[in-house]
């Protein structure tokens, strides 16, 4: 690392001066081009695409990771070929990483009508995206001044002040962009040959001889190992242990203590002696982990009281503050939009929810949504300026909405079906606010430390909204096409869970023995002095995607043992750029492979109903049929063969991190 990454902002940035006293890198007095229309294009071009990887991976494995790092890096990569300027460049990735936040607020909850068998239209998927989005956009607006501006250095933001540094470093230039396309790369090739080409298997399990009913496996993927080097070693440590619990000491207890029951053991309708260990973690475990997720959830929402009731209190003397925010004789890095919008917008919003069809809700469940939306912003942009955006506890949050509204719903007499879809659509709103502010927030803190106009950022967000929204609802419906919400392959742990939330309550059909044993199981933990809620998720997902979250996890814990704050800092730095390639890099070429699975099943379902098939979906069928070649191994070499292509590629990890030789360290 040269010498202008290391010092790109100084110290004023991390808090050495009032916010108010805060010189950016491009100064008020400047004006140099922002909001043009390469950079929203290109913008919303990067927040589709990472939409689309958030949403296979967030499907996947229940977590999303926030897109705002390699958004800048892609855009310092094209103001390479275009010359534009940083506040373009911070454009880009406003408006791009807007897309991985709505994405992830969709599929924690809209999946979960697929999962009840209500499966929404594109249009309904559209318009809960718009207003979620448009909802967390505007009430961040009056929040931008104390939690931003008037909170500086004691709200650090991380992912707001790191896409700083990553801007203000390839306006000086550097070689951060090589880092995020070299894991991209590698990750792609690494996914292609595994799942295109079949050359080994993508998740290998083994059963533990003299303990009936233990597995465990890993899911081999780069993105995974990516997730686990960010998230770090303690919170992968956390959501082993939760895995651990569930497959190695739960499941087997339930196996060995059922197996001889003549009766099946409710919910599930199977005898217990002829379930594998899956169909024991399908039935009991996820209630219990259900359990525990929305203790841990509750828990982290306690924890931030204090700071919630300040925010919020803040929160609503901006909204009835009056026009001085309005900014016109204000100086241009203080600008937002009027509050007379927000309040405007809000209103129009709540009376668009409680008008449109395509959204169940009468006018008490349009009065929840905005209700619930102003005060989990409030929450969410407060969280995330201690923890960073990919910690945010959205599903604790969305979870809370979920309950409260279906017990006023049950209150009201409002059950069945029209309940179920009506507090879902909900939650779904309440949930893409919750994620929207969060990016918003990082990104308004990116734009205050580099000098951008805030108005104008908020404009960017609003793009990146409508934009994302347009393809979101198609991808769900593809992914769900090739390879079924819910299914093993695609478990979409959070909107399962949501599902089984509202359906429980409205329909008393919740296992509440299963859900109180999660409770208490948490709240074990939590007596033991240690936060519950990653340990609660690797409880509630299968153990095979806590495995490979671990092993990134402790190649940062190795690399980054060191005395040197500045050699460390620099193996962070690298880790995390090359980490955020793996996530890229694998989601997107998982997204590729998926496309030709689902052409060739297209193919074969034509030709079995005798019907014409296509020239494109014949040419990608016939593409993917000549491409998967499979794997020569059998038995357990297979599992074996996996594993070692697993460790060549954490091996490139560890190389990505440490410094060349000859250079000294850090660089």
């Amino acid at each position: 690392m040269d010498e202008n990454e290391k010092t790109c902002l100084g110290t004023d940035a991390y808090g050495g001066v009032d916010g108010e006293d805060y010189s950016p890198y491009v100064e008020h007095h400047r004006t140099i081009r922002e909001f043009t229309l390469r950079a929203v294009i290109m913008g919303a071009l990067v927040g589709i695409v990472f939409g689309a990887a958030n949403a296979y991976i967030g499907l996947k494995v229940g977590m999303t990771v926030s897109a705002s790092i390699p958004a800048a890096v892609i855009a310092i990569a094209l103001a390479r070929l275009w010359r534009s300027s940083v506040l373009e460049n911070n454009m880009v990735q406003t408006v791009g990483s807007a897309g991985e936040s709505l994405a992830a607020g969709v599929i924690f909850t809209i999946p979960a009508l697929i999962v009840l068998g209500f499966v929404p239209a594109l249009s309904k998927i559209f318009i809960l995206s718009v207003i979620g989005g448009l909802l967390g956009v505007l009430f961040m607006v009056p929040l931008r001044r104390y939690l931003i501006v008037h909170e500086h250095g004691k709200l650090p933001y991380p992912e707001g002040t790191a896409c700083a540094e990553v801007l203000v470093a390839g306006d000086r230039g550097g070689t951060l962009v090589k880092r995020v396309m070299a894991g991209v790369g590698i990750a792609g090739v690494y996914k292609f040959l595994m799942e295109g080409m079949g050359l080994w298997p993508y998740k290998p399990a083994w059963n533990i001889r003299g303990l009936t009913g233990a597995r465990i496996g890993a899911e081999v993927t780069p993105a995974l190992l990516g997730v686990g080097y960010v998230i770090g070693p303690k919170i992968a440590g956390l959501m082993l242990a939760g895995g651990a619990i569930g497959w190695l000491v739960i499941i087997p207890l339930i196996k060995m203590m059922g197996s001889g029951l003549a009766e099946p053991l409710f919910p599930a309708t199977t005898l217990i002696s002829d379930m594998e260990p899956i169909d024991i973690w399908d039935n009991y475990i996820r209630y219990i982990g259900a359990g525990a997720v929305v203790f841990g959830g509750v828990v982290t929402l306690i924890r931030a009281v204090p700071t919630i009731i300040r925010s919020f209190r803040m929160g609503i003397k901006g909204l009835t503050s009056g026009g001085e925010e309005d900014g016109e004789g204000e100086k241009r890095t203080a600008r937002d939009l009027p509050t007379r919008y927000v309040v405007i917008g809000a209103v129009a919003l709540g009376l668009l929810t409680w008008a449109v069809p395509q959204i169940p809700v009468n006018f008490v469940g349009a009065l929840l949504i905005v209700i619930f939306s102003f005060f989990f912003v409030t929450v969410s942009s407060t969280i995330v300026g201690l923890i960073g955006s990919s910690s945010n506890p959205a599903s604790g949050m969305t979870i809370a909405t979920l309950l409260a509204t279906s017990l006023v719903f049950l209150g009201f007499g409002w059950t069945g079906e029209a309940g179920m879809v009506a507090a879902i659509s909900v939650g779904a709103v309440v949930c893409i606010s919750i994620c929207i502010a969060g990016d918003t927030s990082q990104d308004l803190k990116t734009g205050f430390l580099v000098g951008a106009t805030p108005r104008r950022q908020q404009y960017g967000e609003i793009v990146g909204v409508l934009t994302s929204a347009l393809v979101i609802g198609g991808v769900v419906f593809f992914l769900h096409g090739v390879y079924g919400i819910g299914s093993d392959r695609l478990p979409a742990p959070q909107a399962v869970l949501m599902s089984m939330v509202v359906k429980g309550v409205l329909t008393a059909s919740l296992p509440w023995g299963l859900v109180f044993i999660g409770v208490f199981l948490a709240a074990c933990i939590e007596l033991l002095g240690v936060p519950s809620l990653p340990f609660a998720v690797g409880l509630y997902l299968p153990v095979r995607l806590s495995t490979p979250i671990m092993l990134g996890g402790v190649i940062r814990l190795f690399t980054e043992r060191t005395r040197d704050p500045g050699l460390r800092h620099t193996r962070r730095e690298r880790g995390v750029l090359y980490s955020s390639g793996l996530i890229a890099g694998g989601a997107i070429v998982g997204l590729a492979v998926a496309f030709l699975e689902n052409a060739q099943i297209q193919r074969d379902d034509l030709i079995a109903q005798g019907e014409p098939v296509g020239v494109m979906t014949r040419g990608l069928a016939t593409f993917f049929d000549k491409v998967h070649i499979g794997s020569g191994w059998a038995g357990s070499a297979e599992g074996v063969a996996a594993l070692i292509f697993f460790f060549i590629l954490a091996a490139t990890l560890v190389v990505a991190i440490s410094p060349r030789r000859g250079r000294g360290a850090p660089e």
